[in-house]
């Protein structure tokens, strides 16, 4: 199956999706953050257009595992997703996916000058990797 992830930010939203098989993700784009129903079209619109059967909208929750205002602004955003679209939208933790992708970039040898910029989109990628060994079971079942 193929699934497509969004890690929700202030500033701009990362996309990631996987291969067919529902095994590797990838870093896809970065849309810049206009409104939630603008963004949710964008989304569909892209999610439609690479034929995914999932979308995984990333939330932040806090130490606790509680839902604070980050993750219901995340939940605000899935369910404006979830109307425009037969696809189902799920929720999933993407605490931390900005650090890993941060580490990322370290573990690879890139210079602290040139680790600059928007890791929007490999924190999506993170996100659902994550997502993706977690729940291989429903993701190669619906395949």
């Amino acid at each position: 199956m193929k699934v497509l992830a969004v890690d929700p930010g202030d500033k701009r939203l990362g996309l990631a999706i996987s291969d067919p098989t529902g095994t590797i993700s990838r870093p896809l784009c970065v849309i810049e953050h206009e409104a939630r129903a603008m963004d949710a079209q964008k989304i569909v619109k892209i999610a439609e257009q690479e034929s995914v059967r999932l979308i995984v909208i990333g939330w932040a929750l806090d130490s606790e595992g509680e839902v604070g205002y980050r993750a219901r602004k995340s939940k605000r955003l899935a369910d404006a997703v979830q109307d425009l679209t037969d696809v189902p939208v799920r929720m999933w933790d993407e605490s931390g996916t900005t650090q890993a992708a941060i580490q990322s970039r370290i573990d690879m040898g890139v210079g602290r000058k040139n680790r600059q910029g928007h890791l929007d989109d490999v924190a999506a990628s993170i996100l659902l990797q994550d997502f993706l060994i977690a729940n291989e079971e429903l993701v190669r079942k619906e395949d």
